[in-house]
């Protein structure tokens, strides 16, 4: 037990020993050389880009144009339509494979176990191809916008599907057996006691996921669906601005998949990660 007086350990402190003052002195040594080198890396690019001619005005000014800007947005909502959307559907999907795999009978189970397997194995491009190419030659039209979410949904439904088993398995037995000990059904107990508890211990894994299905939506462009990145794409062919284009989209991500981490860390932060910072302080 952690004795009056002291701060609460972290499950970090409980787990790992603080480094000493050597090792603090070689982490800030450590951190102090990888700034300077990836500082001298930026000196580099811009440079390479200024002798090239890349920071010309004439690769620039149209980011000034509110038309450029609404014309982005528009690509913008495409790609968060199609996350979104892709994302419910890979999380219910998951969920079914997942409740199918444990508690299914076992030929079920199987099929189950077989379709998550698939799914995470295959890549999304591919199941793309399928969508594209396959479906229309048996008289099924799909519009571009299902012609990119169904396939990134199925991909990340596998992936789900597991995050969410290893949630379940993390629950303690004795959850289960306490409910079965008061009568409650097997599949009552595990959807009313173990699924909560088991998807609150996954939440920011979940999260996180949402940021590979936004990656995934970039291949919008097999099924000409206007996304950021397809917006892009026509800006750099009216104004042959390729650097400057693909780096002002690739912020935009990289804003987009930053927020989502973030949520991610918060929502670690107020389930998982405190819960087991109080489990750590009250067993030391």
């Amino acid at each position: 037990m952690s004795q009056a007086g002291e701060a609460p350990r972290s499950i970090r402190d409980a787990l790992y020993e603080e480094p000493g003052p050597k090792m603090r002195r070689r982490i800030r040594i450590g951190t102090a050389g990888a700034a300077v080198v990836v500082a001298a890396l930026a000196v580099l690019i811009v440079r390479q880009f200024w002798i090239t001619g890349q920071l010309d005005e004439g690769y620039w000014a149209f980011f000034t144009w509110p038309s450029t800007w609404a014309f982005l947005f528009s690509g913008f909502r495409g790609t968060l339509s199609v996350s979104l959307v892709a994302a419910a559907i890979a999380l219910v999907l998951g969920f079914l494979l997942m409740l199918g795999r444990i508690s299914a009978p076992r030929p079920i189970a199987a099929i189950c176990r077989v379709a998550t397997d698939f799914f995470r194995g295959v890549p999304s491009l591919l199941l793309i191809y399928f969508f594209f190419l396959v479906v229309p030659q048996y008289g099924i039209k799909l519009p571009a916008f299902w012609m990119i979410t169904l396939p990134v949904a199925l991909g990340a439904s596998g992936v789900l599907a597991e995050v969410l088993r290893a949630g379940i398995n993390a629950v303690p037995a004795g959850q289960t057996e306490a409910a079965l000990s008061i009568g409650m059904r097997p599949f009552r107990a595990l959807m009313l006691i173990v699924v909560p508890q088991g998807v609150r211990y996954v939440i920011p894994s979940l999260i996180s996921q949402l940021v590979v299905v936004v990656k995934d939506t970039t291949l919008a462009y097999v099924v000409s669906y206007p996304d950021l990145l397809q917006n892009g794409r026509v800006l750099i062919t009216n104004y042959d601005a390729l650097v400057s284009t693909y780096f002002v989209i690739a912020v935009i991500y990289i804003l987009l998949n930053y927020a989502i981490n973030h949520v991610a860390v918060t929502m670690a932060r107020r389930s998982g990660q405190e819960r087991a910072d109080d489990l750590a302080a009250s067993a030391l």
